[in-house]
C-alpha cells in the first residue's frame, strides 16, 4: 500500500471512529469533559475515547504547568462527571473518592 493510499485509509477510518463516537455520544481520547474550580485547584474530566474517563484534582496551570493530586479512571464518562460534580457541589474531600495520584505510581 502506498502512502498516499494509507493516509486515504486513515482518514476513512478516522471518520468513522468520529461517526461512531457521535452515535454512542462520548469524546474523543483527551477531550477534555468538564473543568471547573475548586478551591485552589481544578477538576478535570477527561476521555478515554473508549466511552470511560479520568476525573483528576489538578493544581497550577492546566494543562501546561501543573501536578495531578488526585486522579481515578472510569468505565464511563458519566461515572467521572457525576463525581466531579459532587466534588464541586458538595466540596467533599477528594481524596475520599479519587485516592492519592501517589499511589498509583511506584518509585
Amino acid at each position: 500500500m502506498t502512502h498516499a493510499a494509507k493516509k486515504k485509509r486513515l482518514r476513512a477510518l478516522q471518520s468513522e471512529i468520529d461517526r461512531l463516537r457521535s452515535e454512542l455520544n462520548i469524546g474523543a481520547r483527551d477531550e477534555v469533559l468538564y473543568c471547573a474550580p475548586l478551591f485552589d485547584d481544578e477538576v478535570i474530566v477527561i476521555a478515554d475515547g473508549l466511552g470511560g474517563a479520568t476525573t483528576s484534582v489538578v493544581d497550577g496551570n492546566y494543562p501546561i504547568d501543573f501536578i495531578t493530586r488526585y486522579e481515578k479512571d472510569f468505565r464511563t464518562e458519566a461515572a467521572a462527571l457525576r463525581v466531579a460534580d459532587k466534588l464541586i457541589e458538595k466540596q467533599i474531600d477528594p481524596a475520599d473518592v479519587l485516592g492519592d495520584f501517589r499511589s498509583h505510581y511506584t518509585a
